[in-house]
């Protein structure tokens, strides 16, 4: 062992090394240690949140088929190595998986110290992400994702806070806050170029629901108009902007499925499953949370009552296997408060509660 080599850089997410042949993965290793970079060596199958959450991915032919076949979502700093020149299926492989680069070992190898350099970046950052999912439509995620939005901003645990709707087809959170009349862009407006978006740019353009927080909602898209397309692309690009710049980042995934939700479930730091105290949504929910798990391990549960035969939100964790954040009781006049003026969490409440049991389980205090 040099004694005189510099440890990895601290901060920066380990590149995840998918390459069965031992040979080409020493080599990986060498050209890794070269570039002052840690690794994390796995065999497929790999967890979507270990494949999303790296600095960047190095696979081989055989793996990026795999990844490909499973549906693994295309990142950037996807790169194929190969033992020798290329050939056709190697080049193939590569497309299905969206690799940005394909690089000839060892006659290449400054090629991949050079992929290290440019994707250095630390992918955990200051900020922090979490993603409020429900176990059905109506399950209160998009209120809960709401609150947790007002709480952080009110107590300033974060510099910046931005609520991100990721449901297309609810009518727009900008609705839940009470300000769908207040001017700025919404996601039918919104061009990010190169997959990029500066989050001071962003902050500026984009509706204030409060001091310190921003809101990127749908909006409405009315008679014979489409939704808001919402791709995954546009989605990342937004979340890391926010994380970069050390922003609570919380995303409204309510009950949508598809490519831009499993993009917001894949880059969090904590999922929260919300499911109302009733039988029906529990047996949902555990479709649901299996679902969640797959993709992130990271998990946390909110039970929301009223709870008509008595089901308990202990009972409920227990069923789903899941940590329980909160359970809420119901609160009083909180409908008619969504309905007439928009959400508030000035007040102590069960609402409150939930918001702030999840900000203190991401230490956003």
């Amino acid at each position: 062992m040099n004694l005189l080599a510099k440890p990895p850089a601290v901060g920066l997410a380990p590149a995840l090394v998918l390459v069965r042949d031992h040979r080409l993965r020493a080599e990986v290793r060498r050209v890794a240690a070269a570039a002052e970079r840690a690794t994390d060596e796995r065999a497929m199958p790999v967890g979507r949140h270990a494949w999303s959450g790296a600095g960047m991915v190095i696979l081989d032919t055989a793996a990026a088929t795999a990844a490909a076949a499973e549906g693994c979502p295309r990142r950037p700093g996807i790169v194929l190595v190969t033992e020798g020149e290329p050939a056709v299926s190697d080049w193939q492989a590569a497309t299905a998986v969206g690799a940005e680069r394909v690089v000839a070992l060892p006659a290449c190898a400054v090629e991949l110290v050079e992929q290290f350099a440019e994707h250095a970046e630390s992918r955990t950052g200051e900020g922090v992400v979490v993603a409020v999912a429900g176990a059905g439509g109506g399950a209160g995620a998009s209120t809960l994702a709401a609150a947790i939005a007002l709480r952080a901003a009110a107590r300033r645990s974060r510099r910046d806070t931005v609520l991100i709707d990721g449901a297309p087809l609810d009518g727009g959170i900008d609705l839940v806050l009470g300000m769908e009349n207040v001017p700025g862009l919404r996601w039918p407006d919104l061009v990010i170029e190169d997959g990029r978006v500066s989050a001071t740019a962003l902050h500026n353009a984009l509706p204030a629901a409060a001091a310190g927080l921003a809101v990127l909602s749908c909006g409405r898209h009315g008679a014979g108009r489409s939704p808001a397309e919402l791709t995954p692309a546009a989605v990342r690009a937004v979340i890391e902007s926010g994380r970069a710049a050390g922003d609570l980042v919380v995303c409204d995934v309510s009950a949508e499925r598809g490519p831009a939700a499993d993009t917001m479930v894949d880059a969090a730091d904590l999922v929260v499953l919300v499911v109302p105290a009733r039988l029906r949504a529990v047996a949902a929910a555990e479709v649901v949370a299996s679902y969640l798990g797959e993709r992130n391990p990271n998990r946390g549960l909110v039970v929301r009552g009223p709870a008509p035969g008595g089901l308990r939100g202990a009972e409920v964790a227990e069923v789903l296997g899941l940590p329980l954040l909160a359970a809420m009781r119901g609160q009083s006049g909180l409908a008619a408060r969504l309905e007439r003026g928009g959400l508030s969490v000035r007040r102590r409440g069960p609402l409150r509660d939930a918001a702030d049991a999840v900000l203190s389980m991401v230490g956003a205090r």
